[in-house]
């Protein structure tokens, strides 16, 4: 059985991985400044960010419709025999709802509820892509996967408040006040939405490194086969820093880096890092 892999571009995953693993991606729509764009397509989190600092407004994302969706498993469903396809956390966006309407009209289209965002979703999206590869078939892969996502552990550090009060997320006040305090809260994806977690203080650069200490001090739980450490625009000094500090604590048999696409850019804006990574 010919089965593919197909996720919503909040997965995440870097060009190199897409393309390794032969995923097809369908793009939310990203609106800034009125105008909207293709997320990955027409537009890329480091311009829209750029765009969204030089207006002081704020970036938003829509779901993929249902009528994209038909376009694009219709297109597959003639080469392959089933699709398995991974969508943003139903608690989050209409994506899965809408690609659950597409796949109930053309059958053989098995959607994932991911329960996530970001690389999260990229994790169980790897896995998908590997056991297609062995001949698991795609009612199976989706069983397995809708299991693997509760091992999950996502989480990211903010370099700053300000996209969330643009938002509407958090009050002035309460940005004004981490600055001035130098907080740093880590927001955490528990049950399919975002929560706020611990709180550091510091400069962003210790904050990350114990950020990274919290998340691996028990690595007997932590599963060791690959961590993804995203962020939304950092130096290689930083990325380089917390990689050291992830390989200190587990070694993992893979670390790949990726570029937090424009659903996580445009809520948590620039300076934005999480590592996400499997529990045992």
């Amino acid at each position: 059985m010919k089965i593919k892999v197909t996720s919503d571009s909040t997965c995440d995953l870097s060009q190199e991985l897409i393309e390794r693993y032969g995923i097809t991606i369908t793009p939310l729509t990203v609106t800034v400044e009125g105008k909207s764009y293709l997320d990955g397509v027409e537009i890329d989190p480091a311009t829209m960010l750029d765009m969204t600092e030089k207006s002081g407004g704020v970036g938003s994302t829509s779901a993929v419709n249902t009528a994209q969706y038909m376009d694009v498993f219709s297109g597959l469903l003639r080469e392959y025999d089933a699709i398995v396809h991974f969508t943003i956390s139903s608690e989050m966006s209409a994506c899965y709802q809408n690609a659950c309407l597409a796949a109930e009209e053309l059958g053989n289209v098995f959607v994932v509820d991911s329960r996530n965002l970001s690389t999260g979703i990229g994790h169980l999206v790897l896995d998908a892509a590997e056991l297609a590869a062995e001949g698991v078939p795609a009612d199976e892969i989706r069983r397995i996967l809708e299991e693997r996502r509760e091992k999950l552990d996502v989480s990211f550090v903010l370099s700053t408040l300000e996209y969330l009060r643009r938002g509407g997320r958090c009050t002035t006040v309460a940005a004004l006040g981490a600055n001035l305090l130098k907080l740093h809260p880590c927001i955490v994806v528990k049950d399919g939405t975002m929560g706020v977690g611990k709180k550091y203080r510091g400069n962003i650069q210790s904050c990350l490194v114990s950020y990274v200490r919290d998340k691996l001090s028990e690595p007997d739980t932590v599963d060791p086969r690959r961590v993804f450490i995203t962020d939304s625009g950092f130096d290689e000094e930083t990325r380089a820093l917390v990689e050291k500090t992830v390989r200190e604590c587990v070694p993992f048999e893979e670390v790949y880096h990726t570029r937090a696409g424009c659903t996580v850019s445009c809520h948590c804006g620039p300076g934005c890092l999480g590592i996400l990574f499997y529990r045992r």
